[in-house]
């Protein structure tokens, strides 16, 4: 089927992206893999390349543009590569939308620079030990000093993607207690500074997939932030992640879409090549069926995909339409990885083949940005139910 979504700059862009996945990932990848995450230096390389700022104002070094279309074509190269660009993701699918929504003229001018040449790498901490999806029961604080230059923070946080080489993390915390009839009152958004004395980062988590993004614990004991490194208003930020999560849903259904169709890819080529019996095996009716099945899911996942990427770029996507994207890419996803991998027989099971580690990798899919089940009680609630 013919694709409408990209036009000639986003296959000029993928062409250079591919070339850079084959000259600076590919040939270390398995460094990194043993490393548990890729080296600092390696997001000075995607900021020469542009791939940071592309959505930022041209005034700050960025392109200038408005789309979500080459953060696609990177979702689509990476996995067809079998790679991923440690926790780079989140320095531009979560952190850039807040900087655009939410700081002032003169926050702009102080970080966006950075973020675009990636000097300065960025992370996003929700998540809290105990807490999970239930983002209004967060226990982190910061208040505000009796002279009114600085907020004080304290409180831990976990799994927080791009947490080991952050240089600022926006931290969600508690400004003021919540309400009777507003749980959700309370919360803030800091631009912190990783920097900070008090500031801390706990262990880098020992994780089943995305073994080269570095995931780590956060510790703040009274760190000073300044007022201002506050990102929006004061109490507001429960509406401000709100706002976001429709971008963060699509980013992971689209990415759970790509690594589908990359493992299409590769279990072609495997049983293309692999012979049993004195036949290969993609000669056997049981392999032409099981990857027909599966390149027929990809080309349904391929068009929800789209589709909301379409809608997000036109800024049309709903929470529900979101929440119904990720709910089916990621699902289908997960089939289509294992029935791939099982064509690969017992070197299916090991890291060395791309598609171990992308089955590692998909996991995930359905347990961040919101679980499967919180994404079906949001399109249940968007049915009237």
């Amino acid at each position: 089927m013919r694709r409408t979504v990209f036009n000639e700059d986003h296959e000029a862009f993928r062409d250079t992206i591919r070339a850079f996945i084959e000259a600076e990932v590919v040939p270390v990848y398995d460094e990194w893999f043993a490393a548990g995450q890729a080296p600092r230096e390696f997001y000075y390389k995607l900021g020469e390349l542009g791939v940071f700022g592309i959505n930022v104002p041209e005034e700050f070094g960025g392109a200038g543009l408005d789309t979500h279309k080459f953060e696609a074509v990177l979702y689509e190269e990476t996995a067809r590569a079998g790679v991923t660009f440690g926790g780079s993701g989140v320095h531009v699918l979560l952190a850039l939308p807040y900087l655009k929504m939410l700081a002032t003229d003169e926050q702009k001018k102080r970080y966006l620079e950075k973020f675009v040449s990636g000097e300065e790498m960025w992370a996003l901490a929700m998540t809290e030990p105990g807490t999970g999806s239930d983002v209004a029961g967060m226990k982190t604080t910061a208040k505000l000093s009796e002279d009114g230059t600085h907020y004080v923070l304290n409180g831990a946080k976990t799994f927080i993607t791009g947490g080991v080489h952050a240089d600022r993390v926006i931290v969600c915390a508690r400004t003021s207690a919540p309400r009777e009839d507003d749980r959700r009152f309370g919360i803030s958004l800091f631009a912190v500074d990783t920097k900070s004395e008090g500031y801390s980062i706990g262990r880098k988590l020992d994780k089943l997939g995305l073994r080269t993004s570095d995931t780590a614990e956060l510790a703040f004991v009274d760190v000073k932030v300044p007022v201002e490194d506050l990102l929006g208003e004061e109490n507001k930020g429960f509406g401000y992640l709100g706002h976001n999560l429709a971008s963060e849903r699509w980013g992971i259904a689209f990415g759970a879409y790509a690594q589908a169709k990359a493992a299409v890819r590769f279990a072609k080529q495997y049983v293309q090549e692999r012979t049993v019996f004195g036949k290969p095996v993609a000669a056997f009716q049981n392999t032409k069926f099981e990857l027909a099945a599966c390149q027929a899911e990809v080309d349904a996942a391929e068009a929800v995909a789209d589709r909301a990427l379409e809608a997000l770029d036109a800024g049309e996507l709903t929470a529900a339409e979101a929440a119904s994207a990720k709910l089916f890419t990621t699902e289908v996803a997960h089939r289509v990885i294992d029935k791939c991998l099982q064509l690969h027989g017992g070197y299916g099971f090991m890291n060395e083949y791309p598609i171990a580690r992308l089955y590692a990798d998909n996991r995930v899919n359905r347990i961040y940005g919101g679980t499967s089940e919180v994404m079906k009680m949001i399109i249940a609630k968007d049915m009237g139910l």
